[in-house]
Order: structure tokens, then sequence, then C-alpha cells
């Protein structure tokens, strides 16, 4: 959601520098926006550039107004860049709190469709010094630790170890057992 606010912001204070007007103040128009920019933010993953293009996005006294604004991965990852370092932070105390270092981790599986993003994946790379696996579908990969975590419990799975510091669970299973 952060990500797609900063996209938000970028994009409506484009329109009101070109058209004089605030988009946050008109919220049909701000519900287009939000619409379009997480479109947008789900291209620039797999492309270098795209068009974000709402005609009628609002009208003034001369008339209808359009937004097209032409959007780079480049200026995204800009955009984020301190959101994609703080997403950091959480394993670094996650490691810590397991009593491991980050050479002792074997896989990295990232979670939620945020991490489909270059700029994501490339700062993961850099801190665990290798790729996050690409057979865990990031989407699914919510559900499966819920339901692991529901094993752990209901006492069915006893090899996992859950930290609930975070909004959600980091799980950490010891295969050496």
């Amino acid at each position: 959601e952060d990500f797609d606010l900063r996209l938000i912001d970028y994009l409506a204070g484009e329109f009101k520098k070109d058209e004089g007007v605030d988009l946050h103040n008109d919220p049909l128009a701000l519900q287009r926006l939000k619409e379009a920019a997480e479109k947008a933010k789900i291209e620039l993953s797999s492309s270098q550039q795209t068009d974000v293009n709402l005609p009628y996005i609002t009208a003034d006294a001369s008339g209808p107004k359009h937004l097209n604004i032409r959007l780079t991965r480049a200026k995204l990852e800009s955009l984020v860049e301190d959101l994609v370092e703080r997403t950091i932070e959480p394993c670094k105390v996650a490691i810590k709190d397991a009593g491991l270092k980050v050479s002792e981790i074997d896989d990295v599986i990232l979670v939620g469709g945020q991490t489909r993003m270059p700029k994501v994946q490339e700062a993961v790379k850099n801190f665990f010094g290798k790729e996050a696996r690409k057979d865990v579908n990031p989407d699914e990969a919510v559900a499966i630790g819920a339901a692991i975590q529901g094993a752990v419990l209901s006492g069915e799975v006893k090899d996992v170890l859950l930290f609930g510091r975070y909004s959600a669970f980091f799980g950490v299973r010891d295969l050496r057992r």
C-alpha cells in the first residue's frame, strides 16, 4: 500500500503541476488514479515503462481534464527506494532473533505481490547474497504461511519457530533435526 501511495502522490502532483487541479480533492478521480497506479506498478515489474492514461479524470470551468503520464521503472524505483531499503530491517531482526547468521539462511521466499518488483528482488539478493526462490508464488505464500501457523498452533507441526514481532509472522524451519 505504501508503494501505491507514493505513486498516487507522484501522479497527482504531476497532474497538479500540468493542470492546476489537485486530484486528492476529488474522490472519484482519486479512485481511478489509485486503480491506474496499481496497474502501472504491476506493469513496471515486467517492462521498463508504461503510460498512465486517464481521459476525463476531472473537469473544471475550462472543460474536461485528461491525465496522460509516461512512467518509467527507474522513476518508480526512485519514488520507493527508501521503502525498499526499510524492508531489509525486519529480515535483520528476524535472523538475529533466531540466533542465525545471514550465511546460514538456505532459502529466501518473498511474500506479497510487491516482491515481484525487480528493485525489491535486487535488495533481497544483495542482503542475503542469493536470489529468492522463484518456485513459490508470492501471493500464495501468505496462505501457505497461515496454514503452517495453524498447524503449529494446533500442535500438528512442532519444528517451526514463529516470530510474532511483526504484523505478519516469520517462520523458520530447522531442517537439521
